[in-house]
């Protein structure tokens, strides 16, 4: 056993581990820093810190996962919902490759995440060896900072040093190269310390400011972003102080849980698929407020509902980021603050008696008809009607995770977040996020009920991630939204070339016997009443389990169909192909595991 001498360090006790290996001693390191869960497919590259791992068992759960790009995702995930950088480790070259989409997530989202990847013995760079990539090119453009550790005795220094970044100003993601050969030198070294969150206090000049230019404002608008950022008590902060001023409160793409939905405040969801009135309300305001959102691509909708580089109307930017402030949109008050004191400054501030109330209260009742008043839509299963009794049975701390496509839209028009419920999706419109993404929330928060919704094109991308579910031992439910198509792709081909489908139809399986085979709990819903008896069995199971939606595939948006796109187009209707629609087959039965009575199918 290696011998254990404490010295102090700065007022602190360290410890100095004699004789310890790299891989032990990168392990050691990742546990100083807090590291609870590590996601990982296993390489040869880093068998050291495998080892050391093993040696930390105790705090550190080493989650086995079955493809690169699923367990960054899975770390990615875990730093949405702890605000703590989130780890993955991936082998060298092809699983570094596999595993950039995570971070490309995680830069985009502002997500702190640190990558471990394996690397090639430190004597065989540059002679394009087995396997090599030189990570500082490959993830420059994407990553906060990259680096190498070639010197075991620096091991402590660098990692702190990584997580210090992923989680200063705008978080986001740090890639570590670990080469297989550092990880077995034995060297002396202590510990270090754990990295610490910067929190940097809003200027109460700039603050009274912002006072003074809500007291000239009539009709303001509040968005908010940045989901990872947010502490239980900077959201109290952050409503109590809309709350109190009575200010309209949208958020950006896929932040809906970022301020509670039932709040008279919330107006609704800045994003692809939003409502076009809350648009048009944003081009209507004359004080802009963003806290925490880039005002990305979907929150503009193309940088077309706020045209760059001047909003038009007075605009406050609260970001922690320096460098974020005025990289697109150049704001009339630039506030750098982390984002929870800034919410805290703000609740202090006196409130106003505002004079935008009916403004508020317009804003409201859009929303509340945009969300809760179903159309009816054309088949046996409204999937707006689904959404709306899955809002109703979610319990308070309900975890609902996303993926990319049009598909998604269904929840996020009709499904309303309260308070302590969160939704974890990607904001750079990535696919096959959310099946990984709802295992990492369910091996963080067992006793929560944790629902992955995904579209059938994304559920053959990570959905064999469902095996990692089983072998950690954790039941999440997958909720599949099957119209056999890419749905976004074919809405966008179907309106820049109606007719011409091509590329964007596919084939399925069953997914309810897919889950099946692994031992979980299947269920088909083809009608609108099988719904919630489906996922109250799917959940009362107590398995990893499966609901698949079997959903109309001409109902490609909540707003539009395929044949409405071609009337506008000038395409007569006919009987489309088979190929042309992908409509699923229809099953032998509503649900896999339930049992029903002889000669009495379910269909």
């Amino acid at each position: 056993m290696a011998h254990l001498e404490a010295k102090p360090a700065g007022g602190m006790h360290a410890v100095r581990h004699q004789g310890r290996q790299g891989g032990r001693v990168l392990a050691d390191a990742l546990r100083t820093q807090g590291v609870t869960h590590v996601f990982q497919v296993a390489g040869e590259s880093f068998l050291g810190l495998l080892d050391g791992l093993y040696e930390n068992r105790s705090a550190i759960r080493t989650i086995t996962c079955r493809f690169e790009g699923a367990a960054v995702n899975m770390a990615e995930a875990h730093g949405k919902l702890t605000g703590r950088p989130g780890v993955a480790i991936v082998t060298r070259g092809p699983g570094a490759c596999h595993g950039s989409i995570g971070v490309h997530i995680a830069q985009q989202d502002s997500t702190p995440l640190v990558l471990l990847v394996g690397q090639i013995p430190r004597g065989d760079t540059d002679r394009d060896a087995f396997q090599e990539v030189d990570y500082r090119r490959f993830f420059g453009g994407m990553a906060k900072w990259v680096t190498q550790i070639d010197d075991a005795a620096r091991i402590p220094e660098l990692i702190a040093h990584a997580f210090q970044v992923a989680v200063s100003g705008r978080p986001g993601p740090v890639v570590v190269a670990i080469p297989e050969d550092m990880q077995t030198d034995v060297v002396e070294v202590e510990d270090g310390r754990r990295y610490v969150v910067p929190r940097p206090l809003p200027d109460p000049a700039l603050m009274a400011e912002l006072h003074r230019m809500l007291g000239r404002a009539r009709k303001p608008l509040v968005i908010l972003g940045n989901g990872a950022a947010w502490t239980d008590q900077g959201r109290a902060d952050l409503r109590a102080w809309i709350t109190a001023n009575d200010l309209p409160a949208a958020v950006g793409f896929r932040r809906q849980s970022a301020f509670d939905n039932h709040l008279p405040q919330y107006i609704g969801d800045l994003g692809n698929g939003g409502d076009p009135a809350l648009f048009a309300a944003a081009k209507e305001a004359d004080l802009i407020i963003s806290v925490g959102s880039r005002l990305g691509e979907p929150v503009t909708q193309g940088y077309s509902v706020f045209t760059p580089p001047a909003i038009g109307v007075p605009f406050v930017h609260v970001m922690p980021e320096g460098s974020e402030l005025g990289r697109v949109y150049q704001a009339d008050l630039a506030i750098q603050a982390d984002l929870n004191a800034f919410a805290a400054a703000a609740a202090a501030l006196p409130p106003l008696d505002p004079p935008w109330r009916a403004w508020t209260k317009k804003l409201r009742a859009q929303r509340l008809k945009w969300s809760t008043e179903v159309p009816d839509y054309e088949g046996p299963l409204n999937v707006a009607a689904a959404m709306r009794e899955l809002e109703a049975m979610l319990p308070e701390d309900a975890i609902i995770t996303t993926d990319a496509g049009n598909f998604s839209a269904w929840g996020a028009r009709f499904i309303n977040y309260r308070r302590n419920q969160r939704l974890l999706g990607p904001c750079c419109g990535a696919m096959g996020y959310s099946v990984p993404a709802g295992i990492s929330a369910k091996l963080l928060h067992p006793e929560r009920t944790v629902i992955s919704m995904t579209g059938d094109g994304s559920m053959l991308m990570t959905g064999q991630e469902i095996a990692t579910a089983f072998h950690h031992g954790v039941n999440p439910l997958v909720m599949v939204f099957n119209n056999s198509m890419y749905g976004t792709i074919r809405m966008h081909q179907e309106r820049d070339y109606p007719g011409r489908v091509s590329g964007t139809a596919l084939t399925n399986p069953d997914f309810a016997k897919f889950i099946e085979a692994y031992g979980g709990h299947g269920e088909v819903v083809q009608a609108t009443g099988e719904f919630r008896p489906a996922v109250e069995r799917a959940l009362a199971s107590g398995k990893p389990a499966l609901v698949e939606l079997r959903m109309n595939p001409d109902q490609v948006t909540t707003r539009t169909t395929i044949s409405a796109m071609r009337a506008a187009a000038g395409i007569k209707p006919k009987p489309p192909a088979k190929k042309d629609t992908g409509k699923p087959a229809a099953s032998a039965r509503s649900r896999a595991s339930a049992k029903k009575p002889a000669g009495k199918p379910k269909r």
